[in-house]
């Protein structure tokens, strides 16, 4: 009997002992890492942020399976300087890039794909770069970029039917022949998915910046056709068709359906998503795979599309170009192994700050002199170890524009308005309609005073008196 106890003792022991190595060596593999970006997808763009028009089952499954962040922040009110952001770890008070425009990002800055590179990781970029052309410093090859597969400059991704995209190819980035009829979404989607294949058996870092739904106003036809009726008209109502008649090279094309559009730009990107999903499961990257989704900022208004008809800065105020929560605030779920299913949080926390949450995720060293904190407890559903002072924005297309985020209040100080500034309070107001700064003025001294501190002049975007 006790000769049983002590064979039954030690066999317990040693499937202890294996199960406590296994999962040592699961702590140990570095995970892959993916981050999505869309192009001015609202906050009331998904359903999962309560979209009513628009089937999102893919991510509103993706959220259900990981973490929603109510409280999540883009780098700016525009495409450029947001993803600087990302790429640098920097808020707009210490960024380079403050503004839309082909700027490059300069030689010598630290960014997330350098420093991921530098520990083992394979890098990958697919979509929408805009931080820099072939022939200058923001390359992507340059910028610690191993592969690279899209638009490198913000002008020409508003084209989906382009004769040439980009690639780096023997170390370079050089053209990429187009077929010009043919959308260019699916064949970036496409691209990225190789790269997840061809890399499944090493750590991977693929940085994937859809560009939909951007305008111009044209979804992959298949999805499209959904949203016609069989004469070919939309099944939404739309306004006057939209008509560009500047044909600069930066313009839109003319759209006579672009409700339609927009509702087919983001199913398709969702069903997307779900193919994305459904790989990393087929290929058992699934265990050690974290997966991030997000906007670069709020929705635009632009190319014929009605925001308003689908709601989608829900019921925030504003949207793209303003400093308002609908410029600025978007979208975020990150699911992942680790992540824990269904939960929401409203830590308030912006792209700069994944920098320093990818580097402590992958064990890689962040640069010391950025503004982004982890936010790898909150991402486990962890009390926060580290928590923002405050957020801070700046936007200089109407002049110079100022907002800061301290806890629950918002200031916001505009050019055109008179740089007086209105204050808010979030956890009552959301939508920004109540002014309270003849009600707070020390709050407003405050918000005035983080204004000022919080901001260095940048070479690029400096502030006429």
């Amino acid at each position: 009997m006790k000769s049983n106890i002590l064979r039954l003792f030690i066999f317990v022991t040693f499937i202890s002992l294996i199960s406590a190595k296994n999962e040592s060596e699961i702590t140990n593999v570095k995970p892959n890492i993916i981050y999505i970006m869309a192009d001015d997808l609202g906050y009331g763009d998904l359903g999962c942020y309560g979209q009513k028009i628009i089937p999102t089952p893919n991510l509103d499954k993706m959220a259900a399976e990981g973490i929603r962040f109510t409280d999540f922040y883009s780098g700016n009110t525009v495409c450029a300087p947001s993803r600087y952001a990302l790429m640098t770890g920097l808020h707009m008070g210490h960024a380079y890039i403050r503004g839309n425009g082909e700027f490059p990002i300069r030689a010598e800055e630290k960014t997330l794909p350098k420093t991921l590179k530098e520990n083992g990781y394979h890098t990958g970029m697919y979509g929408k770069w805009g931080l820099g052309q072939s022939h200058n410093t923001g390359s992507p090859e340059k910028q610690g970029w191993d592969e690279f597969f899209g638009y490198t400059t913000q002008g020409h991704a508003h084209r989906y039917y382009t004769n040439n995209l980009w690639e780096i190819k023997s170390g370079k980035c050089v053209p990429y022949k187009m077929d010009s009829l043919q959308h260019s979404h699916p064949v970036i989607t496409n691209a990225a998915f190789d790269f997840v294949k061809k890399n499944q058996k090493s750590p991977f870092f693929m940085y994937w910046a859809i560009t939909m739904p951007h305008a111009e106003m044209y979804a992959p036809e298949e999805t499209l056709k959904k949203y016609l009726k069989p004469d070919g008209s939309s099944i939404f109502p739309e306004n006057k068709p939209f008509v560009q008649k500047n044909l600069a090279a930066r313009s839109y094309r003319s759209q006579d359906k672009a409700n339609a559009n927009t509702a087919a730009m983001i199913e398709h990107l969702d069903s997307d998503i779900g193919r994305l999903m459904v790989l990393l499961k087929e290929l058992g990257l699934d265990k050690n795979t974290y997966v991030f989704f997000t906007s670069d900022n709020g929705p635009h208004n632009e190319g014929g599309r009605e925001m308003e008809f689908f709601d989608s800065n829900g019921k925030l105020r504003g949207f793209k170009r303003d400093l308002y929560e609908g410029g600025i605030r978007v979208p975020m779920i990150a699911w992942g192994a680790n992540v824990p299913k269904g939960k929401i949080t409203n830590e308030p926390l912006a792209n700069w700050d994944v920098f320093p949450t990818l580097s402590e995720l992958t064990k890689a060293k962040s640069p010391k002199n950025i503004d982004g904190i982890s936010f790898v407890n909150t991402l486990f559903g962890k009390k926060a170890n580290q928590k923002h002072d405050y957020l801070y924005w700046e936007f200089f297309e109407n002049g110079f524009d100022q907002a800061v985020r301290k806890g629950n209040w918002k200031a916001v100080k505009q050019r055109e308005k008179g740089n007086r500034i209105e204050l808010y309070d979030l956890s009552k107001d959301i939508s920004e309609t109540s002014d309270l700064a003849l009600k707070h003025p020390t709050i407003v001294a405050e918000m005035e005073k983080i204004m000022s501190e919080a901001r260095t002049e940048s070479e690029l975007f400096k502030v006429k008196k």
